[in-house]
């Protein structure tokens, strides 16, 4: 039994991350015809069960180490009481059988990151990182050289490579923490180095091919401040000076973008308004604050022109499938105290992210601090918080739950 699981469980977990990172599944199912900003509808049964697969496996997986997964989950209230207010907000959702459903998915997507933090350690997540996005990346040159229908774009975006994912910016915001992942475990040793460092080029590679210059700009603050995270380590005589310097420059230096913020995004393609999102923005806060507390309820809001999202596309004349920013979208599902509760949670983590990183000189313990940072970066225009079935929402739970283990005991616990 040990043997078979000590088997299957790699790969389990590595088809699971794929899977759950958006890709083939989506793409594949909607015959490669979702070309444009909005996904199309296509009948995404097999997706569905395919998940609770999924979900029914992980939750024999939990129950099998169910000590250490009960360890975990007494640790941070802060996250099980998130995903208990998404249940409950059933109650006052506008649309309670949507709310229901995600609900269910969530709690599934959820117990799959618990399951990633009470079975791997920090390293072997890594690794599994490192598997499932090589997977996406070999798969994604495969569908654009041998299957360009599905792998590269068409209408408004022709072209632009989206490789196994429904959308070139899907494409591209996967392979920014593919890229973080590869470039870890590249310079954690010697160890496949060749292989590793490819794995880092490709994605890169892809990500430029995307188009998507928010995440060229997200990969360019996540390599930066993979380095500058290490100053962290230094002695406190050292650190403080240095944490005033760089507070000092950084400062000035947003002061001078935000001065120039016209001509720089124009350089890049964009304008004043980030595509559209700005404009939108003020009407998605009209809609918040006739529902400020509570919100409408776990995944409810955005039902088109049938749902409370209708005077929003009216009011900005185009089919917004979210608010593209992720506070919003949690403020618009369970309100202010959604909002505040995961803000709690999320202080907490990435104070015990930096925690990790002062006491270890090991490169995977930069992970838990870099994904939290890149949590920030890909939720000011786009929505990857408490969204069910999707990677995003994994790796936070696995990251806040792991840090929550001091490093010298991790080991024990988790084997």
């Amino acid at each position: 039994m040990i043997k078979l699981l000590a088997f299957f469980e790699p790969i389990f977990t590595t088809v699971s991350l794929v899977l759950y990172s958006g890709g083939v599944l989506t793409v594949l199912l909607s015959g490669g015809r979702s070309e444009g900003d909005v996904i199309q509808e296509f009948d995404s049964s097999l997706s569905r069960l395919l998940f609770v697969l999924i979900y029914l496996v992980t939750f024999f997986l939990l129950t099998l180490r169910w000590k250490k997964v009960l360890y975990l989950l007494s640790k941070d209230r802060w996250l099980s009481l998130l995903v208990g207010i998404a249940v409950v907000s059933v109650l006052w959702s506008s649309e309670p059988t949507t709310t229901i459903n995600r609900a269910v998915a969530l709690i599934g997507t959820t117990l799959f990151g618990v399951y990633l933090a009470s079975r791997y350690t920090m390293k072997e997540q890594l690794e599994m990182l490192g598997w499932a996005f090589g997977v996406a990346i070999l798969l994604s040159f495969l569908f654009i050289v041998a299957l360009p229908k599905y792998g590269i774009m068409g209408g408004v975006h022709a072209g632009t490579w989206r490789g196994i994912y429904v959308h070139k910016n899907v494409l591209g915001k996967v392979m920014v923490p593919s890229a973080v992942v590869f470039l870890l475990l590249a310079i954690r040793g010697k160890k496949n180095n060749l292989l590793l460092w490819g794995g880092f080029g490709f994605a890169v590679i892809l990500l430029l091919f995307t188009t998507s210059k928010t995440a060229l700009v997200s990969l360019i603050i996540m390599l930066l401040s993979l380095y500058l995270y290490r100053m962290l380590r230094w002695r406190y005589d050292l650190l403080i000076p240095a944490i005033f310097a760089m507070t000092t420059f950084g400062g000035s230096v947003l002061i001078w973008l935000l001065d120039n913020a016209d001509a720089l995004l124009g350089t890049i393609g964009k304008d004043a308004t980030l595509t559209g999102r700005t404009k939108l923005w003020p009407f998605v806060l009209d809609m918040i604050d006739k529902q400020p507390w509570l919100g409408y309820g776990y995944g409810s809001f955005w039902n088109g022109l049938n749902g409370q999202s209708a005077y929003v596309w009216r009011a900005v004349l185009w089919p917004a499938p979210n608010a593209h920013n992720g506070l919003l979208d949690l403020w618009l599902a369970l309100g202010i105290l959604g909002v505040l509760i995961y803000l709690i949670g999320f202080s907490f983590s990435l104070l015990r992210a930096i925690a990790w990183l002062r006491v270890s000189k090991t490169s995977e313990n930069l992970w838990p601090l870099l994904f939290l940072t890149y949590t920030v970066l890909a939720n000011i225009t786009e929505t990857s918080v408490m969204i069910q079935n999707n990677i995003f929402w994994v790796l936070y739970t696995s990251v806040a739950l792991s840090v929550l283990i001091p490093l010298e005991r991790q080991k024990n616990i988790l084997k």
